[in-house]
């Protein structure tokens, strides 16, 4: 499977909430670079990070596109986030079920056929305005 190919089905597996399916993607010393806070190397801290969003918010990629580099280790991809704030996380807004419709990219790459990093990246002032709305 091409570097593409594995990132695409771990987006897949995003949108249908298959976790396993995600995890089973990942290298086992997976770097997850998040857009605020700290580097989560490992699958036991991307598992726990993953459970703390599901239980947080209900989200839905759309818009998709991806682009790749010659040597087949590396592919972005950005995309559009459907969601909804489900509980509320320390430091932000008050969660009550509030929709936002954010613009998001990715940068990830692929070592041994398995996804050794996710730099995720988004406007995080833009999302709290959205989920602050009235």
């Amino acid at each position: 499977m091409t570097a593409l190919e594995t990132v695409q089905q771990y987006y897949e597996a995003f949108n249908a909430k298959n976790w396993k399916g995600m995890l089973a993607l990942l290298h086992p010393e997976v770097r997850h670079e998040a857009n605020q806070g700290d580097v989560r190397v490992g699958l036991d801290k991307f598992t726990a990070f993953l459970q703390k969003m599901d239980e947080a918010y209900e989200e839905t990629l759309t818009n998709m596109v991806f682009f790749t580099e010659s040597q087949d280790k590396r592919v972005a991809v950005e995309f559009v986030v459907n969601g909804i704030y489900k509980q509320a996380e320390e430091g932000l807004p008050e969660a009550h079920g509030q929709s936002y419709v954010l613009p998001a990219g990715a940068f990830l790459e692929v070592t041994d056929g398995k996804i050794s990093r996710v730099t995720t990246y988004y406007n995080l002032p833009l999302w709290i305005e959205l989920v602050s709305k009235p």
